[in-house]
């Protein structure tokens, strides 16, 4: 066979070397976690997880389109990733008005070509009992409304130009506590919970489209959106949920899980019964907040939730810290 056809001689095989070297390339690429030239859409961007995740995914190099409904606190956001030196532009959007997500979609595609990403991020959490739940039915409407329809529109908004480009990949912010089933987020996490099923039928028909999802079961993590449910246990901050979003968007696996709501998977399958004893007891433990029991307003406060300033840890901390991440990785589900 000549060499314009194309050869398999044993000469043009590639050498150990370079697919050493090209390994490693890959290797490096994902250490890198760069994100250079991608156009992403991070909705709940004006404060919390998404301002976190819009900051960060900014800082990785790509072109980050922010969605949110408080106007003001979204062109803050804008400013400062601009200041920092990253490119984003803000739209006013609401996700559960489909005429706002289909104005928005149309602008960011007229004005910027494509959409390669689209994170999910925009929710509404309650905590209440379902026995101070009976007479409140708008409580699982409002739930359904932002986490699950508003995602939903956005996913339907931009899956068809994704597919006619062969590439996209939608990072839905799901909950651990789907996996762990927690008393008293019943409306919440039955939102969540169908994002979930949707996500995963989604991702089986559009795999040969070259169009991916991650789902994020976060943990709790500090922001304005749980502050009115009080104290609930140990939280994240939005700076490791972003960490987390950044991940999705350059690794794209189907699944980031913590390793609390892998253990309660396994827990539901195999002890059911003592499963159910433990979270029964942990909702005896805590009861309703203020909030839920009709004492205070239930919406979450405009302003940030307080958090004391980071501290600096020794370097043996740091390394103890880095081995328990790395092991954490092998139990199963925590990242798919």
């Amino acid at each position: 066979m000549n060499a314009a056809s194309g050869s398999d001689s044993p000469g043009d095989e590639p050498s150990p070397d370079a697919i050493t070297a090209a390994g490693e390339r890959i290797r490096r690429d994902r250490r890198s976690r760069d994100l250079t030239g991608r156009h992403v859409v991070i909705t709940g961007a004006s404060s919390g997880i998404g301002r976190a995740a819009a900051l960060a995914v900014a800082a990785k190099g790509a072109t980050v389109f922010l969605l949110a409904r408080r106007g003001d606190e979204l062109a803050d956001v804008v400013e400062e990733i601009r200041a920092a030196g990253g490119s984003a532009y803000g739209y006013q959007c609401d996700v559960t008005e489909s005429d706002s997500v289909d104005q928005i979609v149309k602008a960011i595609l007229d004005e910027h070509g494509h959409v390669d990403m689209l994170v999910n991020n925009a929710g509404r959490s309650i905590r209440r009992a379902i026995h101070r739940s009976t007479d409140r039915l708008h409580d699982y409407e409002r739930t359904m409304a932002v986490n699950y329809f508003g995602a939903l529109r956005m996913t339907l908004a931009l899956l068809p130009q994704m597919r006619e480009r062969g590439f996209g990949h939608i990072v839905q912010i799901s909950s651990a506590g789907v996996q762990v089933a927690t008393p008293r987020f019943s409306a919440y996490l039955a939102s969540k919970a169908a994002l979930d099923k949707f996500t995963e039928v989604a991702s089986v028909e559009t795999m040969a489209d070259g169009v991916t999802f991650t789902t994020i079961h976060m943990p709790l993590v500090r922001t304005p959106m749980i502050a009115p449910s009080g104290a609930q246990g140990p939280s994240e901050s939005p700076e490791w949920a972003a960490a987390t979003i950044v991940r999705a968007l350059v690794e794209r696996p189907k699944r980031i899980d913590v390793p609390l709501g892998t253990f309660a998977e396994y827990g539901a399958l195999l002890t059911p019964k003592i499963r159910d004893r433990i979270l029964h007891r942990y909702y005896r433990a805590l009861p309703d907040s203020p909030a839920a029991k009709g004492e205070q307003a239930d919406e979450a406060p405009e302003t940030a939730v307080p958090h004391s300033e980071p501290r600096q840890r020794s370097a043996a901390r740091r390394v103890t810290g880095t081995a328990l991440r790395r092991a954490a990785r092998w139990v199963p589900g925590t990242h798919w």
